[in-house]
């Protein structure tokens, strides 16, 4: 007699369930209350994908911002321990250097590198060469001037700095003139070949030995250079080597004068060290 009742399945021999499974549909189901999250979403997608974007003028200002900064701090620490800029107010070393010439200076000498005879150096006028600094006029902007030229993006012109060639090292003893005009450095006469040929430099006499921690410099144009031989009653017209900001190197501008600085080694080959 057939049986009423739907027949139960029987397990199968593996523990799983004959019934079959009915799939989950993957659509999302269909309504407003389904289709809400979706839009909300999709904006808050929309909102972080601007804000990845960002302002591309603020984009812009930023990367301008952190080269100016890179470059300000750069240019310090070149400044600081590597070159510095100065400018070149007077005659006093033509042909070596004209007027409104801009040069970088080496800072490493006379430390740790060594100074040479022959060799362009910048000093400090601690001794009152050039007399009281001028007042200097003030602008609107001149805050911006002296900030540059702190960091070293402007070279100095406080004209508080004089540029000289180095003639006698301590120790030595050097001596204007011999009979044919000639300086001599203990007891060599020297051929003088950076001396500006457009005059014949004035036989100025001196005899001078050069103490200990300072320098004899003399200017290459010597009928207009106020060095050495014009401050001999300041100090014996000597310069302290502390007073050296470094040796000039190179002539960076105007830009047909660009070249690096000699210190004509050929001229002081000859002369024996100091005794």
């Amino acid at each position: 007699m057939p049986e009423n009742h739907a027949r139960k399945p029987e397990p199968r021999h593996d523990g799983a369930s004959e019934v079959p499974t009915v799939p989950v549909s993957s659509t999302p189901a269909e309504g407003p209350e389904a289709s809400e999250p979706v839009h909300r979403r999709d904006r808050q997608g929309s909102k972080a994908a601007g804000k990845s974007a960002g302002n591309p003028l603020l984009g812009w200002l930023k990367e301008i911002a952190t080269v100016v900064v890179i470059a300000v701090v750069l240019s310090f620490l070149i400044k600081t321990f590597l070159f510095r800029a100065f400018f070149i107010p007077s005659e006093s070393m033509v042909n070596t250097l004209d007027v409104d010439d801009r040069i970088f200076v080496n800072l490493l000498v006379p430390e740790p590198f060594a100074l040479s005879r022959g060799d362009v150096v910048v000093f400090r006028d601690t001794k009152g060469w050039l007399g009281p600094a001028p007042a200097k006029a003030q602008g609107p902007f001149t805050w911006v001037q002296d900030g540059l030229t702190f960091v070293g993006l402007l070279p100095d012109n406080s004209e508080q700095h004089l540029v000289k060639r180095v003639i006698g090292l301590p120790g030595d003893h050097v001596v204007c003139c011999d009979a044919g005009g000639k300086l001599t450095i203990n007891g060599t006469s020297v051929d003088e070949t950076y001396i500006n040929p457009a005059e014949v430099p004035q036989v100025r006499n001196f005899d001078v030995t050069v103490p200990e921690g300072k320098v004899w410099v003399m200017g290459d144009n010597r009928n207009h250079s106020a060095d050495s031989r014009a401050h001999m009653e300041t100090d014996g017209g000597f310069v302290d080597l502390k007073d050296l900001e470094g040796k000039a190197a190179i002539i960076a501008w105007p830009l047909n004068r660009i070249k690096t600085l000699d210190n004509y080694p050929d001229v002081f080959k000859n002369v024996p060290a100091a005794r």
